[in-house]
């Protein structure tokens, strides 16, 4: 079978024959190219050891040469060759005590994770397939190179890659490879938090987010972080009809499972905070943003997930039921349930609000309706440009000290008493008439 490579893939295969050594397209590149999907990157295996990889380039950067890796530039993108490698013993549980070079490319196919990433090509040969992985690849299976147990017990983390790459790919996962997920599961102790979140992310964010659940199913959640497991609390009861396909929930409505919500997840877009806080919508925010700083996200994502998740049972009921009577009495003259949808808007980006109301649509259609509703205020009141940040009112601060206020909590009070006032009603927002608050010494 012939795969198109890239042209700069191909002079660097090409450079390395000429040198008389082997060279191959090997793993994930060469997976998602029988797949007929682009690869992210393309990585080369090859029989020269490093410094005789060198000699072949003149640009090369020394990323992991201990390893026997080296990056070769080629039109300012790096491309990583490494040398055919047996691995020594894994006495962490994530890394190889010691690599020996060897001169035999089955050996350094033998060491790999998958059968579906432990194949080789070059235009000479095809496709080198060792290990079934052409066959897994039709049978849609995710199984490990030679004895499963062995595999992860070598890095702890290829058992987070399994469930990823079942949710990214629709594969299921081989019975012998799903049976030693559980046994190995505690040696996730030895994974860094933020490598588990890559893995876990990057599930979320596939085509089958619902497959995060696997971690459950199989005894991997007390090992992820220390609060983790509240997730799936109310989730436990689960079973599953095959090893990473469809999971049925027992125990809750479907509607309302963490099963269910996760499936529709899959319609959302691919965004991080996004596709978490679908994981966590049902959570208390201050939870949620605990499971996040365990899982090391970084604090744009964690700020994002807690406003999503903080709103996500929000009626969006703007109206004067919600209204205190001292409120309503001041608010006669206004629109009650615009200055409510004004007041919401003033406390969330308009981006997040659009994906806020997205979300709910999303995993919650019984509230379909209100969120049309909601959603429909928010765009008139957008569409008619009413301020709903200080940003855009037409006093600023530096108007204020302009005038004598000195800066300081003074300012800020004023400030917040100006803008309340513009949220009630949009026709106060001009200078001349909220500078009048300050007295009439003091209007222009």
């Amino acid at each position: 079978m012939k795969i198109q490579i890239p042209a700069d893939v191909a002079w660097i295969l090409e450079k390395m024959r000429e040198a008389g050594y082997e060279a191959y397209a090997v793993g994930g590149c060469v997976r998602d190219a029988l797949l007929g999907k682009e690869p992210n990157d393309w990585d080369i295996t090859t029989s020269a050891k490093p410094e005789e990889t060198k000699t072949i380039f003149p640009k090369t950067i020394d990323t992991g040469i201990q390893h026997g890796t080296v990056t070769v530039m080629k039109n300012h993108v790096g491309y990583e060759i490494t040398t055919y490698r047996i691995d020594g013993t894994y006495a962490d549980g994530r890394h190889p005590d010691s690599v020996e070079f060897t001169s035999d490319l089955k050996e350094d196919l033998r060491r790999r994770d998958f059968t579906i990433n432990a194949m080789a090509y070059s235009e000479e040969t095809g496709v080198v397939d060792e290990f079934g992985g052409m066959e897994d690849l039709d049978r849609h299976v995710i199984r490990c190179v030679g004895n499963a147990m062995e595999r992860f017990t070598e890095d702890a983390l290829r058992i987070l890659r399994a469930v990823r790459f079942s949710a990214q790919l629709g594969f299921e996962i081989e019975e012998e490879t799903y049976k030693a997920l559980s046994v190995i599961a505690p040696n996730l102790k030895h994974v860094s938090a933020e490598r588990i979140q890559v893995e876990l992310t990057k599930t979320l964010l596939s085509a089958h987010p619902e497959r995060v659940m696997l971690v459950e199913k199989t005894g991997m959640t007390p090992f992820i972080s220390k609060t983790f497991g509240r997730i799936f609390e109310e989730e436990s009861n689960f079973t599953g009809t095959g090893h990473g396909g469809n999971t049925a929930v027992s125990g809750k409505s479907v509607v309302r499972s963490l099963y269910a919500r996760l499936e529709r997840a899959a319609a959302l877009p691919q965004e991080k905070a996004v596709r978490w806080a679908a994981l966590l919508a049902e959570l208390e925010d201050k939870t949620a943003v605990q499971i996040l700083r365990e899982m090391k996200l970084d604090n744009d994502t964690i700020r994002s997930v807690k406003t999503l998740v903080g709103h996500f049972t929000d009626r969006f009921d703007w109206d004067t039921d919600s209204v205190s009577q001292a409120e309503h009495k001041n608010m006669a003259e206004s629109k009650e349930r615009e200055y409510l949808a004004r007041k919401f808007m003033s406390e969330i980006s308009p981006e997040l609000l659009d994906r806020l109301f997205l979300l709910i649509h999303t995993l919650d259609p019984d509230r379909g309706k209100m969120v049309d509703d909601a959603a429909a205020l928010v765009d008139k009141i957008r569409k008619r440009g009413d301020c709903v940040s200080l940003k855009t009112m037409a006093v600023t601060g530096q108007d204020l000290i302009q005038k004598g206020v000195k800066p300081g909590p003074e300012l800020g009070r004023i400030l917040a008493e100006m803008f309340e006032k513009v949220l009630r009603d949009p026709a106060e927002n001009e200078k001349e008439k909220l500078l009048r608050m300050l007295g009439d010494e003091t209007a222009e």
